[in-house]
């Protein structure tokens, strides 16, 4: 078309002046029906009046002259259909007869301008296909292979004007074609070689597909998609975008009908939340989430989770031994831990020997490392999540012996000092998140201390400080109820980290061993740690002249704490070395500390 509105409107004027009045006009209509109704969509309005004006009088003058032929049509005329698409006047019965018969010489040439190589003219084109199927109506099923096939390959287009007019044509094609026609192609052509032009096809077929009509195929279409085939065919944030259409489409025309696909729905959403790149597109699929929630009547995605989690983790988690860091299950199982929230807790028969198969030293350590940090974000909301039933405990030694436990022990090499670190952070959230009872923790104690205690010799400063924090929850739990020999494995270990490289690390043992002394306090033979608690008390009055203030001050408070078990040996300790301080403030502060406080008994 030019590019000049005055050519375009002389253009109009002639060619439907040789619709109404060309000798031989019926020989032509197949080449200038196409131009007139190209006029349609022009951007200058008063060609487009034009054109329509004189596209009702050329319908009009055919259907005349034709009267015999369409007496039937014009006696009986059926009315516009109850879904006739809004905002849109329906042509007049010649206008749409004369689309109708000439649709097969005009649609092969217009679905090669389609994909021309210039933008004009493909643009052009396709804005006409709407023209003409919205005319055709019902007419165009016999012609929706070649439609469908153009549209598949239109919608490829990176002209946004193309693929917008081609959603259109789409959405017509819903509206006036029969869902079991239009899926029957769209649906084996996906299962052939899924597209992302494809499932946008579909998406706008079902946007413009009435209620009733689409509403028995809900489930069989739902079904498809939810297919790995289909759901799982790419990463491509445009491939999930197209994909996510597809729900929302079901979801917005179909509504409360959804119900009979919620599980499959829900799946479908999940794998685009999983495998999506893009910030975006995850929110966009979480409302989509909440909109399905809706229509089902529940309050939010976690009830929708509740409903459907046990079918959902059982296809999941179906092919967990053979699961990588890459695995689309995996990413789901991710989604279904994350944001499950209490219905986490009524799936633990799945989630449990998920997690203890996928997480044993031969599997693959980046998927290993993905799912501690899965199972310490769901241990730090416990209550919320994995123990909402109260029945997480119940799995306690199968976390400790057959996760944590062989996650914890040394291996050469950065990533076993990754998962290392992975697990010890799981364990500090399990520790600390109220779960647990004293009794519990002390059994967990007792299968996990030896390890914890070599994760204090950690390369990462992280794991030597939650490795601190952790003994010192199981010595507050335990009380004087640890077993002597253990006790005295402990102290000379949190000695060492004294020494650390991170003040953070040294003010965390100082903290544990100020809970050991503790522990020493309530034991009943005190006498059998005299040696022990001399070799503390020297230790410690070293570290007292430490050129860090906060450092002296913790090893001060540890000293106090431990100053009641031998206080003559404490201060015979002291004053042995108060003259060798670069100040004698701290040993007198304790000296005078020890005299105040009487002797623990």
């Amino acid at each position: 078309m030019d590019s000049f509105s005055e050519v375009r409107w002389a253009v109009a004027s002639v060619v439907g002046g040789w619709l109404l009045c060309l000798r031989d006009r019926y020989s032509f209509f197949h080449k200038l029906i196409p131009l007139l109704l190209s006029s349609l969509n022009d951007e200058v309005p008063e060609v487009r009046q034009l054109a329509a004006s004189l596209w009702e009088d050329v319908g009009l003058q055919w259907q005349k002259e034709n009267e015999e032929d369409l007496k039937d049509k014009l006696d009986f005329a059926p009315p516009t259909p109850p879904h006739y698409p809004p905002h849109e006047r329906r042509p007049v019965l010649g206008c749409r007869e004369l689309v109708f018969r000439n649709l097969s010489k005009i649609l092969p040439a217009l679905c090669h301008d389609i994909t021309d190589w210039v933008v004009g003219t493909r643009v052009k084109s396709a804005q006409l296909l709407p023209v003409l199927l919205l005319h055709a109506e019902d007419h165009a099923t016999q012609h929706l292979e070649v439609v469908l096939r153009t549209l598949f390959q239109a919608c490829t287009d990176e002209e946004a004007a193309v693929v917008q007019s081609c959603t259109r044509s789409a959405e017509l094609v819903g509206t006036f074609v029969s869902p079991e026609v239009f899926l029957k192609l769209i649906l084996s052509t996906l299962k052939k070689t899924p597209s992302a032009s494809g499932l946008l096809v579909l998406a706008s077929a079902m946007r413009g597909c009435p209620r009733e009509a689409l509403q028995p195929h809900l489930a069989a279409i739902a079904t498809e998609l939810a297919q790995a085939h289909i759901c799982q065919a790419s990463e491509n944030d445009l491939y999930l975008e197209r994909l996510l259409l597809c729900v929302q489409a079901l979801v917005s025309v179909c509504h409360e009908d959804c119900g009979v696909a919620s599980l499959q729905l829900l799946d479908v959403l999940l794998t685009i939340v999983a495998l999506a790149g893009a910030t975006g597109l995850r929110d966009k699929a979480q409302e989509t989430m909440d909109s399905l929630a809706m229509v089902e009547g529940v309050s939010s995605c976690q009830d929708l989770y509740r409903k459907h989690i046990g079918p959902l983790l059982e296809r999941v988690t179906a092919s967990h031994l053979d699961w990588t860091a890459h695995s689309p299950e995996l990413l789901q199982f991710s989604v279904i831990v994350a944001q499950s929230g209490p219905a986490l807790g009524e799936a633990l028969p799945h989630v449990v020997p998920t997690l203890r198969a996928c997480l044993q030293p031969s599997q693959d350590p980046q998927m290993r490392l993905k799912l501690f940090s899965i199972l310490s974000t769901a241990l730090l909301r416990a209550t919320d999540t994995i123990n909402s039933q109260g029945q997480f405990p119940s799995y306690l030694e199968t976390v400790t012996k057959d996760i944590l436990a062989p996650n914890l022990q040394w291996h050469a090499g950065r990533t076993a000092a990754a998962i290392r670190t992975a697990a010890v952070s799981c364990l500090w959230a399990l520790t600390s998140s109220e779960v647990l009872s004293a009794e519990q923790i002390r059994d967990v104690q007792e299968t996990l201390m030896p390890q914890v205690l070599t994760t204090l010799e950690e390369d990462s400063k992280m794991t030597r400080l939650i490795s601190c924090r952790i003994i010192n929850t199981f010595l507050k739990t335990s009380g004087g109820m640890t077993d002597p020999e253990k006790l005295i494995k402990i102290y000379p270990e949190l000695l060492k980290r004294l020494d650390d490289v991170s003040n953070d690390v040294r003010m965390a043992a100082a903290s544990t061993l100020v809970t050991w002394l503790q522990c020493v306090k309530g034991a009943n033979a005190k006498s059998y740690y005299q040696s022990s608690v001399q070799y503390l008390y020297r230790e410690l009055l070293v570290h007292l002249d430490d050129p860090e203030r906060a450092i002296q001050d913790a090893i001060l408070e540890v000293l106090k704490e431990g100053s009641g078990l031998f206080p003559d040996l404490l201060v015979r300790e002291t004053e042995a070395v108060i003259h060798k301080h670069r100040s004698a403030t701290y040993c007198e502060q304790l000296l005078q500390h020890v005299q105040a406080v009487p002797a623990t008994q």
